[in-house]
């Protein structure tokens, strides 16, 4: 089981498992409806990595992201939920819209990305390169979505 943690425990905890030869895996996202595109998402994400970090957007971001009627579910259930998931070793959250800043700061081994992103078009692409970060881009599970589901709940 995934252990929810404060940004200055997953700095330490990432720093004392490089150190140690063990590499990390991260990925952000609002996870709002947990869903099984989420699922297999994750599940590939920490194929990639010894353990698995979820950046999670907090509910003011998700706002800024998505809208006022967004999220349904409250960071804390989120996070909870995530952290069940035998592939999620550890959930951070994040106030700002872009993770970058977090990701700066944590600097795993990779980085993944849903396939819907490249490169040249990926928000945190400097980050990235400025700290040697390797990429990983996972293809989405079709029809599967949170809009998809609210969308069918709403008709």
């Amino acid at each position: 089981m995934g252990k929810i943690v404060s940004k200055d425990e997953i700095i330490k905890i990432v720093r004392e498992g490089q150190n140690q030869g063990k590499t990390f895996a991260a990925t952000n996202g609002c996870f709002d409806i947990l869903h099984v595109g989420h699922v297999r998402y994750l599940q590939k994400s920490k194929s990639f990595a010894d353990y698995l970090i979820v950046m999670l957007n907090s509910d003011s971001s998700v706002k800024m992201l998505k809208g006022d009627s967004r999220p349904i579910n409250n960071e804390n259930d989120r996070a909870e939920l995530l952290t069940a998931l035998c592939c999620v070793d550890y959930v951070v959250l994040f106030e700002e819209v872009s993770p970058a800043k977090l990701l700066e700061e944590i600097k795993p081994d990779i980085y993944t990305k849903g396939a819907d992103y490249t490169l040249e078009k990926l928000p945190e692409r400097e980050v990235v390169e400025r700290n040697g970060i390797k990429v990983e881009f996972i293809e989405f599970v079709e029809g599967k979505s949170t809009t998809g589901i609210i969308n069918k709940i709403n008709h």
